[in-house]
């Protein structure tokens, strides 16, 4: 890499390809990045569903010092351990909206961190209810907050950790499973190297996973 380019931290390849020294940690870099996205409230910029269907492309890289020898059990072991990212970031986010109650709620804005956008999780929340730990994680932003909100209404913490568990699990195979294959099917069938157009493939994701989102806000606006 030959200089930084901050705009380089919107695009979920540079963290999978990210070197240091010569050494890959792009799979650390991901797994910390699933972390952040729920266990740290300033995760909420993070490219969370773009990154995990380019994980599952370039799942023979990112698994390279994990290789089992089989395809299919490396891609189900790189889906395995960003669930559990997914859990123990929600976990932490639940803790943090437990013990920080309406705190929260009277902080101001900053950089890394949008009132707004805890009451709109808020309403997500009230909306679907437990099954919003669920929902959330296929949604920007909103996946951030939804722990947090979750802490802070004091959801019981065994209804919490089920819907946690399921709903990590989900994003995480979901995402990982799409992007490996489809790149396979897309290669073997049409002799198309999706690799070629990942720029595309994150714009297309990122519309998918967020206009929904930005509709209901204008809808509401009005």
């Amino acid at each position: 890499m030959d200089h930084f380019d901050w705009k380089q931290l919107f695009n979920p390849e540079f963290y999978i390809l990210l070197e240091v020294g010569g050494i890959k940690i792009g799979l650390y870099v991901v797994l910390f990045i699933v972390f952040a996205e729920t266990g740290l409230l300033a995760g909420f910029f993070l490219p969370g569903d773009s990154l995990l269907f380019l994980c599952g492309i370039y799942s023979e890289l990112l698994m390279r010092d994990f290789s089992t020898g089989s395809d299919f059990v490396n891609v189900t072991l790189l889906a395995f351990m960003v669930a559990v990212m997914g859990i123990i970031g929600n976990m932490f986010g639940y803790w943090f909206g437990k013990k920080s109650g309406s705190y929260l709620y009277k902080r101001e804005d900053s950089l890394f961190f949008k009132k707004k956008y805890l009451y709109q999780s808020k309403e997500f929340f009230d909306k679907y209810g437990s099954r919003a730990v669920v929902f959330a994680r296929f949604l920007p932003i909103v996946r951030t907050f939804a722990p947090v909100i979750a802490g802070i209404v004091e959801m019981d913490r065994k209804k919490f950790m089920f819907y946690n568990i399921l709903g990590s699990v989900l994003w995480s195979v979901t995402m990982i499973f799409a992007g490996h294959y489809l790149y396979e099917l897309f290669k073997v069938q049409f002799n198309i190297d999706l690799k070629h157009y990942i720029e595309y493939i994150v714009i297309g994701i990122v519309l998918v996973t967020t206009v929904p989102v930005i509709m209901k806000f204008v809808r509401k606006r009005k």
